[in-house]
Order: C-alpha cells, then structure tokens, then sequence
C-alpha cells in the first residue's frame, strides 16, 4: 500500500482536476447531473476518495 500526505493528496486531487479541462464547480455539477464522460467519471470517484481520505466535503 501507498501512503500520501495530505497535502499531496491534495496535489494529486488538484491534477486530476485540471487535466478534465474543467473548473471543479462544472465537474461536481455535472457529476449531479449524471453528464460526465466515463473517463471524468472515473476522475470525479477518485477525488470524492480523496476527499473522503481526508475528511474534506468541499460543499
């Protein structure tokens, strides 16, 4: 198993955001909508992850 630190969950959080080409507001809210591509699908679960690791709800 891997171990991060925070901020560099943070950091990989960060990158998989930006590489979608989307601010995180259009993400999450195409995400509700369930109007994501499969791959920003994919994205979007493993940052709700890391969220989830690090005890942050960004709503």
């Amino acid at each position: 198993m891997t171990e991060k630190t925070p901020a560099e969950l943070r950091e990989q959080r960060a990158r998989l955001i930006a590489s979608t080409g989307l601010t995180e507001t259009v993400l999450r809210d195409r995400a509700e909508a369930h109007q994501l591509y499969p791959e920003h699908d994919d994205i979007w679960a493993t940052v709700e992850g890391i969220d989830y690791l690090l005890g942050d709800d960004p709503r």
